[in-house]
């Protein structure tokens, strides 16, 4: 593999790390209650179970990695997961070491990934071609999004919460730029 290609890896792994330590760092500075709370208005989002669902993803892509074949929709639903911070931050403590570790990883090789909810239709092979890597940047950015939820839902419950946190990075440097601007 080549240098850039190398590198690209490396770093849609390093930013996926980095999301799941956020949401570690996250479930330090909140409760039980808080995490399974769901703001009047806004039923049934809650924290854990958006969390829950991003940290199912990372497994089924991992899981899906040594078969060459992804598949989403066959997410466990963890009901621990999603109302214990401390199994969530089990989960994420081995999600980090797994992609920090997984030698599949590092090349950005094909795999086919299952069509979401294709089971109801006649699609006689319901899987995509995609790469590792594409799959790494779906994964963060489907991180972000649900941070963005669990951000919005922490925040209807009064709990304070990073500005940053559940903003994209590409957001965050364009108003970063604007206000650089509008400074200058």
């Amino acid at each position: 593999m080549h240098a850039a290609a190398e590198e690209r890896q490396e770093y849609l792994i390093a930013v996926n790390v980095t999301w799941l330590r956020q949401a570690y760092w996250l479930l330090d500075r909140i409760s039980d209650a808080t995490y399974t709370a769901s703001p009047g208005g806004l039923a049934p989002h809650k924290a854990g179970g958006h969390l829950r669902h991003i940290l199912e993803f990372y497994e089924c892509f991992l899981a899906g990695l040594a078969k060459g074949r992804i598949d989403y929709d066959a997410r466990k639903r963890d009901v621990s997961v999603e109302t214990s911070r401390a199994a969530a931050q089990a989960r994420i403590h081995s999600l980090i070491h797994r992609l920090s570790s997984e030698p599949a990883l590092r090349v950005d090789s094909l795999v086919s990934v299952h069509i979401e909810d294709s089971a109801g239709s006649r699609i006689s092979e319901p899987f995509l071609v995609s790469s590792v890597g594409r799959e790494l940047q779906v994964l963060s950015s489907h991180s972000i999004h649900h941070f963005a939820l669990i951000a919005m839902t922490l925040r209807a419950l009064g709990v304070p919460v990073d500005p940053d946190f559940g903003m994209a990075p590409s957001t965050l440097r364009y108003r970063a730029s604007q206000a650089e601007a509008e400074a200058a």
